[in-house]
């Protein structure tokens, strides 16, 4: 990476981030609002992995996946919405050549893990309720943290295909990102050169990341939901239904936007419409997980509940 910045640095040092609004009262509207999404993000998040470490009785292989994304999600977040605070404050916006990169390769890291981190808990879902009696076996720790090894080398691997062929490209300007952070589409606008290539790497890179995960988190489902309904007890599909809604709902939130951001043909480019895509799976989806896994959660809440009264009786 150190000789692709060499070789833009000449035309292109820096990148202007333009953001949302020019409008100082707009600016900070938004900087209130999106200090305290991130505030309450990384609150409830860390809450999250904190109860999933304290409490014996949530450390399952479930537990254990929920406590990585919850990282994944706080770490997603920082690195964009950082960024995005100090420029509704400052005007002049800026971010370095290299910042951008970095930017740019963190955030695929980590949006790649995401997805298959997604997939391995819909297979985590599978195993509990397809085959119970032998789910601690086939889930146990050391194949679970070989499978989030595994994720963590997928999300290198392609975040490094999709920033070194992006920023190979030459900037010679225009420098004005419309964006509010160094997302591989933006970016890809102000290239000075033909970027056909990078949409159908995009594209197969999309189906590889996005398509597979999500085939295997259908498939995956559609057997557990029959072997629910092969279950005679309403109590027991309803709780079996019970553990899923929660995976099932933060996945619909989390997909859609990703996939219309980086399957779509390069032609379609609609910079808003695209931070706002933007902003929801990135943002409002770490937001959104740790309230929709706790308030759907009887052991999350009841781990809760018990660190309150330890803590009561402490004092």
């Amino acid at each position: 990476m150190q000789s692709l910045g060499k070789e833009n640095h000449s035309s292109v040092s820096e990148f202007i981030l333009l953001g949302f609004s020019s409008e100082s009262q707009v600016r900070m509207a938004l900087f209130t609002f999106f200090l305290i999404l991130y505030f309450i993000t990384i609150l409830g998040n860390g809450l999250i992995i904190t109860l999933i470490y304290l409490d014996t009785h949530l450390h399952t292989p479930m537990y254990f996946f929920l406590s990585i994304l919850s990282l994944v999600d706080v770490s997603y977040v920082t690195t964009t919405v950082p960024q995005m605070l100090v420029n509704l404050v400052y005007p002049r916006r800026t971010i370095s050549w290299g910042a951008c990169v970095a930017q740019m390769f963190i955030f695929l890291i980590l949006g790649i893990a995401e997805c298959v981190l997604y997939a391995i808990m819909a297979y985590d879902r599978y195993m509990a309720i397809c085959y119970p009696l032998h789910y601690t076996l086939l889930m146990s720790r050391p194949i679970c943290i070989k499978m989030v090894t595994v994720c963590w080398l997928i999300s290198i691997a392609g975040a490094l295909i999709y920033t070194v062929f992006t920023m190979r490209l030459p900037y010679c300007g225009p420098h004005k990102i419309n964006h509010f952070f160094c997302e591989v589409p933006a970016v890809l606008k102000l290239a000075c050169a033909d970027t056909s290539l990078n949409d159908q790497l995009d594209f197969i890179l999309g189906f590889i990341l996005l398509l597979i995960p999500l085939s295997f988190i259908l498939v995956s489902y559609v057997c557990i939901f029959v072997s629910i309904l092969s279950i005679r007890s309403p109590q027991g599909r309803l709780k079996s239904f019970s553990t899923c809604a929660s995976h099932i709902t933060v996945v619909t939130m989390f997909y859609g936007p990703a996939m219309i951001m980086y399957m779509r043909p390069g032609s379609w480019y609609d910079p808003e419409r695209d931070k706002k895509l933007a902003l929801f799976y990135n943002v409002v989806s770490a937001f959104l997980n740790p309230i929709i896994y706790s308030l759907r959660n009887k052991d999350v809440k009841r781990a809760f509940l018990k660190a309150i009264g330890q803590r009561g009786t402490a004092q």
